[in-house]
């Protein structure tokens, strides 16, 4: 099962490369930076078909398994649907997406790489997994947010709409509203 979802994660980033690739993966990269890239994130995410292949870590069930490849699957969707939206939204209009994804959340395309990885982790079972997403989380994806976050700051309607949405997560209170507001414009 982690071979099949992994590998699936595989082919729709590849997918995803190819159709709306993301300008940061195009930028050089110092020797030195690509070998911290492998050390401190790209190499620690193998750390999970090593266990299992080397028969290190216990056995998850069939049932969580089946729950963490849902999980897995379900983030590989919102990662690819966000960045789309993102690629297509900014190639012909510039500035603050708040629509579609990003109505209810600012990084869904996080949120969606976080499932994906925690699908992955929860199919192995062990807590040296779950540190090193931690790890990665912390280290990388926070930085990574703090810098979009204080670039996306720029915009007048910023304040206004980081009331409304969640980091990550969507706002319940801005989620229910929406609801509403949705529903009685189509009355």
């Amino acid at each position: 099962m982690y071979t099949a979802s992994h590998g699936a994660y595989g082919l729709v980033w590849l997918l995803k490369h190819c159709a709306f690739p993301d300008n940061n993966w195009n930028q050089k990269q110092t020797l030195l930076g690509a070998v911290n890239s492998f050390l401190l994130v790209l190499g620690p995410y193998w750390l999970s078909p090593y266990l299992l292949i080397s028969r290190s870590a216990p056995s998850a069930s069939i049932l969580r398994c089946s729950v963490a490849v849902a999980v897995s699957t379900l983030g590989m969707v919102i990662m690819i649907a966000a960045d789309a939206q993102k690629s297509f939204t900014l190639k012909y209009k510039k500035g603050l997406i708040r629509s579609g994804m990003f109505a209810l959340v600012r990084h869904p395309n996080y949120t969606g790489e976080m499932m994906i990885y925690s699908g992955f982790a929860a199919m192995v079972d062990t807590w040296l997994v779950w540190a090193v997403l931690a790890w990665v989380w912390i280290e990388v994806f926070h930085t990574n947010i703090l810098f979009k976050e204080a670039s996306m700051s720029r915009y007048p309607e910023w304040a206004e709409y980081k009331a409304r949405t969640g980091l990550l997560l969507p706002w319940l209170p801005s989620m229910f509203q929406t609801i509403t507001e949705e529903s009685s414009k189509s009355k």
